[in-house]
């Protein structure tokens, strides 16, 4: 395990010297890179760029897998830093999303289950969104509160409908150039090459992932649909030779979806990299720090959804302006639930008590780097399961609170992969070896343990290991702190997760109508909703803005004016727009 030895707030808008230790970084060439003193500047207001993708393992040169030639992220890796050590909340998007979005657990706003909104004739339950504490707001509203233009292209799903402060706008056209001029910017792009999708029959590209070579251009238009095979770009020769986890058979459909994960990448890469040349042609390379980084772990079965590390466990890569620690390896444990403090101490706010992550880079970062990473696993379109997960920066702890139950889920959407479909077929053939027979056992063990270092596969389970006795205490410990802290209750039927949600009600809870006062020019809004967002639009002449406003404070408007008010409080239904004529 390399250790890093940096111990270093960064102050942002001004002159530091930074003294870093650098004890066992190394650069992608194997260049342990010597300690030094550099002074650094920061913008007071940096721009951020989220590059996300989707069903992302490890599968990349600068995490030790160099079968694929990524030269945009290598370029990146090469004047940034990467995180091996990067988990997820969930093995699947939209728990972990909400994560991100939110900066809390899944499970403790009821976001855990995949998904709130679809499969309600197989659960027999109502669509619903996860219903955080009432102040909780998307990190995007509270970067626009501090006047950051905020942007998604294009990927919403976060287990609950966003309110109309959340972005100033999120479309396949949202782009940072939209902005008002020098005005500081939160960029989120996706790419949705690498997601489990891109494995199925017939295998093709979607003709909108074009899109981020035209950002920005409302001019431009996609073909509809997907390209054929033909036309799909070809990144690597099918007969190239892939490292097969064990947990998979070697076999040639095994290695055709390997070729095409792997193809998918390379495309992904080629994606990021004209998203990256148009922040170059702005000038903004060095006014902006960039992360790259999946949604959760790969896209394989066994993987995706599970909570192995095959599907918690993603790359991320962070550039700094100026290039600061540029090629260096930090390896400290950071979750999903870390990005919401970690965005608002990079941009000079102080975040507020109620995350459940903790800020690990920026002017409020913390004293102490992340011990322990969380996760859960719970209903899957139609199927439910309850796991829990906490792992260290070598050891993993699993509690299966239904141990009864196989590991393996029979979800249609999975499926769908070739590979999948090679698995079944050869376990019902009696064709599988011991090692991939595992995930189809009938029954789980209740508890189990696992050395993630020189076991990365979590084939070999130590909790009845006598020699791990100690760490299986303190792990079983520090998951039963955890559940406590957030309020965690695995097994909890999901019928009664929504009651619970929805305070006894047999509905949805309804954001309350907005109310309007006016004194003069002023307009002053409240909402009965406790801490209900309220977004806000002044239409001049009939124009009407195309993003909300966020309101927090009276504001002035001129006669002959209209406003339209909405509140929205997360987890509730919006209120009704409300429009005045000045």
């Amino acid at each position: 395990m390399i250790n890093s030895a940096i111990n270093i707030k960064i102050r942002t808008g001004l002159f530091i010297t930074l003294i870093m230790t650098i004890i066992g970084c190394k650069n992608e060439t194997g260049e342990i890179n010597s300690s030094k003193i550099k002074e650094v500047e920061l913008p007071k207001k940096p721009n951020i760029l989220w590059l996300v993708t989707e069903d992302m393992g490890a599968y990349l040169s600068m995490f030790g897998d160099s079968t694929i030639v990524t030269p945009n992220l290598s370029r990146l890796a090469n004047e940034g830093v990467v995180y091996p050590n990067l988990f997820s909340t969930s093995g699947v998007c939209a728990p972990s999303r909400a994560a991100i979005a939110t900066g809390m657990y899944p499970s403790s706003i009821g976001a855990n289950h995949m998904r709130t909104t679809s499969y309600t004739e197989v659960t027999g339950l109502p669509k619903y969104g996860a219903v955080p504490p009432p102040e909780v707001k998307m990190i995007s509203e509270l970067l626009r509160g501090k006047g950051y233009y905020c942007t998604n292209n294009y990927k919403t799903d976060y287990q609950f409908k966003e309110p109309v402060t959340a972005w100033d706008e999120s479309s396949p056209y949202a782009h940072w150039r939209n902005r008002k001029n020098e005005q500081p910017f939160f960029a989120v792009m996706n790419f949705t090459d690498t997601h489990e999708s891109g494995l199925f029959e017939p295998y093709g590209h979607r003709y909108i992932e074009e899109r981020h070579h035209h950002s920005g251009d409302r001019d431009f238009t996609w073909k509809p649909g997907k390209m054929t095979e033909d036309e799909t770009p070809k990144h690597l020769p099918k007969d190239t030779d892939f490292d097969i986890p064990p947990y998979l058979p070697d076999t040639e459909i095994v290695r055709r979806d390997m070729w095409k994960l792997y193809n998918n990448i390379a495309e992904m890469d080629r994606q990021v990299g004209a998203v990256l040349k148009q922040l170059e042609d702005d000038g903004l390379l060095d006014n902006t720090i960039i992360f790259f980084y999946g949604d959760h772990g790969g896209p394989l079965p066994r993987q995706k959804r599970l909570i192995y590390d095959s599907g918690l466990n993603t790359p991320m890569i962070v550039r700094f302006p100026n290039k600061w620690k540029a090629g260096t390896v930090d390896e400290q444990l950071v979750s999903f639930v870390d990005f919401a403090p970690t965005l608002l101490s990079l941009t000079g706010s102080n975040p507020p008590e109620y995350l459940q992550g903790q800020a690990f880079l920026g002017e409020f970062k913390t004293e102490k780097e992340r011990k322990y990473i969380h996760a859960a696993a719970d209903r899957f379109d139609g199927y439910t399961d309850a796991i829990r997960a906490v792992r260290d920066e070598r050891f993993k702890y699993i509690r299966n609170y239904r141990p009864e139950q196989g590991y393996y889920l029979p979800i249609d959407y999975r499926e769908k992969i070739p590979t999948m479909q090679e698995l079944l077929r050869l376990r019902d053939a009696g064709k599988l070896d011991s090692i991939q027979m595992q995930w189809f056992r009938e029954t789980k063990d209740p508890e189990e343990l696992f050395d993630c270092v020189n076991d990365p596969h979590e084939l070999h389970n130590l909790a009845n290991d006598p020699k791990y006795a100690e760490k299986l205490i303190e792990l079983k410990t520090e998951m039963d702190r955890w559940l406590i802290e957030i309020g965690d209750q695995p097994n909890l039927p999901e019928k009664e997760l929504v009651q619970r949600l929805w305070d006894g009600d047999q509905t949805q809870p309804k954001t309350a109508i907005p109310n309007i006062s006016i004194q003069g020019n002023e307009v002053r809004v409240n909402c009965a909703t406790a801490a209900a967002s309220i977004g806000y639009k002044i239409i001049t002449d009939g124009n009407e803005p195309e993003s909300w406003s966020v309101y927090s404070g009276p504001f002035s408007v001129e006669k002959n004016t209209e406003i339209e008010v909405q509140s929205h409080r997360i987890g509730f239904l919006p209120s009704e727009i409300i429009r005045r004529k000045f």
